[in-house]
C-alpha cells in the first residue's frame, strides 16, 4: 500500500507541477491556467492542415490495422458463442427505462424541465452503467455491480478525481471547452464532479461486458509478443520523455496535445515497471493482448455514447483541436476518437491500482 501511495504521489506531482513549471519558465501568465471555473479561451489553435491530417491518419492506421485484421480473422474463424443463461434483470429494465427518459429530456427543451435541463448527463450515464451491468448479468449470472459492490461504489469517487486530472491538463492545451450556465466555483465543482464520477464505472462495466465476446478473447489471447530486452532502462527513458513532454505541453500545445492522453499512461507503466510490478501491458510479453484490446474498445464504445448524447444536450462540450479539426462525428473531429484508445488503458491502469482488473481479466 505504501508503494502504491508513493507512486500515486509521483504521478500526481508530475501531472500537476510539470505543466505549470513549463509555462512559468516560458514566461506565460500562470494564473490563466488556474482559472476556475475555466471559461477564458486564451489559446488560438493552428488551422486545419492536410499534411498533419494525413500524417496522423497514417500513424493511427499503421497502429490499428494489424489489430483490426486479427479481429476480423478471429471473428471469421470463431463460430461458437457464449450462451446467455439468465434473464435480463429487473433492475436492468429500470436502467433502460430511465435511460430512454433521460435521453429524451436531454435532447428536448420542455419549459417545465428547464431548471434541470443542464443536469441530465449524470443520470443518463448512471442508467447506462446499470444497463451494461444488466447485460453482463444476463450472460454470466454475475456482474461487477452485484458481485463486487464495494469496488463498484468506490469507482465513483475515484473516477471523479481521475477525470479532474484530465480537466487540469486540458487547461494547457484547451482541446475542449464546456457550454454551461454561469455557475459559481462551488456549483461548478459539485456538478462537474457528479458527472465525472460516472466515467470509470461506465468504461470498466463495458469492458467486463466485452469479455464475453469469445472471438475477441480467442483472437487476442495469443497474438504478437512484445518483450523489451531492458525494461528498466526503457522505463527510465519513457519516464524522462513523458516528464519533458508534460513540461512542454503548455508551451507548444499545438504539437504536444496528444500527450494529454498518452503521458499519464506512460508514467504509470514506467513507475510500475521500475517497482517490479505488473501493469496493463504486462500480458503482451506472453502475447496476451486481451486486457489492452478490451480496455481500449470499451473506452471507444463509451466514447461514441458520450459524443452522441453530448450533441443535442443543453450543457455540452465542443472541441478545438489543432491541425485536424475537420470531419466531425457529432462534435468530435473524426481523428479525435483515437484518443479514447489510450484513455481506455488509463482506466484499466486505475483498476489495477485499485486492486482489481475486472471480471475475466485476472482469470480468463
Amino acid at each position: 500500500m505504501r508503494g502504491v501511495a508513493s507512486r500515486f504521489c509521483i504521478l500526481s506531482g508530475m501531472l500537476v507541477v510539470l505543466p505549470l513549471l513549463g509555462v512559468y519558465l516560458a514566461g506565460f501568465p500562470v494564473g490563466r491556467y488556474l482559472e476556475f471555473p475555466p471559461v477564458t479561451r486564451y489559446l488560438s489553435h493552428a488551422s486545419f492542415s492536410w499534411g498533419a491530417f494525413l500524417g496522423y491518419s497514417i500513424l493511427i492506421l499503421v497502429m490499428v490495422i494489424p489489430f483490426l485484421l486479427k479481429g476480423l480473422i478471429s471473428r471469421k474463424q470463431q463460430r461458437t458463442r457464449r450462451a446467455a443463461g439468465h434473464h435480463f434483470p429487473w433492475w436492468g429494465w429500470i436502467g433502460v427505462l430511465a435511460g430512454l427518459i433521460m435521453w429524451a429530456l436531454a435532447w428536448t427543451r420542455f419549459s417545465w424541465f428547464s431548471t434541470f435541463q443542464s443536469h441530465t448527463f449524470a443520470p443518463l450515464w448512471l442508467s447506462y452503467v446499470v444497463v451494461i451491468n444488466g447485460l453482463t448479468y444476463k450472460r454470466d449470472g454475475r456482474c461487477m455491480m452485484i458481485d463486487r459492490p464495494g469496488f463498484f461504489l468506490l469507482l465513483f469517487p475515484v473516477s471523479a478525481g481521475f477525470w479532474w486530472f484530465f480537466e487540469y491538463l486540458n487547461r494547457f492545451v484547451q482541446n475542449w471547452h464546456y457550454i454551461v450556465a454561469d455557475y459559481s466555483p462551488w456549483e461548478y465543482f459539485c456538478y462537474s464532479t457528479l458527472s465525472f464520477s460516472t466515467v470509470l464505472p461506465a468504461v470498466l462495466g463495458t469492458r467486463e461486458w466485452m469479455f464475453g465476446f469469445l472471438w475477441l478473447e480467442k483472437g487476442f489471447g495469443e497474438f504478437a509478443v512484445v518483450r523489451p530486452s531492458r525494461p528498466r532502462a526503457l522505463a527510465w527513458t519513457v519516464l524522462g520523455i513523458s516528464g519533458a513532454g508534460l513540461a512542454g505541453i503548455g508551451v507548444w500545445p499545438d504539437y504536444l496535445f496528444p500527450l494529454l492522453w498518452v503521458s499519464p499512461l506512460l508514467i504509470i507503466i514506467s513507475l510500475q515497471t521500475l517497482a517490479g510490478e505488473s501493469h496493463v501491458l504486462s500480458g503482451t510479453a506472453r502475447g496476451d493482448w486481451r486486457l489492452v484490446i478490451f480496455s481500449s474498445l470499451a473506452a471507444l464504445f463509451c466514447g461514441l455514447f458520450w459524443e452522441t448524447w453530448n450533441y443535442y444536450s443543453l450543457a455540452k462540450w465542443e472541441y478545438t483541436i489543432p491541425f485536424v479539426d475537420r470531419y466531425q462525428l457529432f462534435e468530435m473531429p473524426i481523428l479525435g476518437y483515437a484518443g479514447y484508445l489510450p484513455f481506455g488503458l488509463e482506466c484499466a491502469a486505475i483498476a489495477e491500482i485499485m486492486g482489481s482488473t475486472g471480471q475475466g481479466v485476472s482469470s480468463p
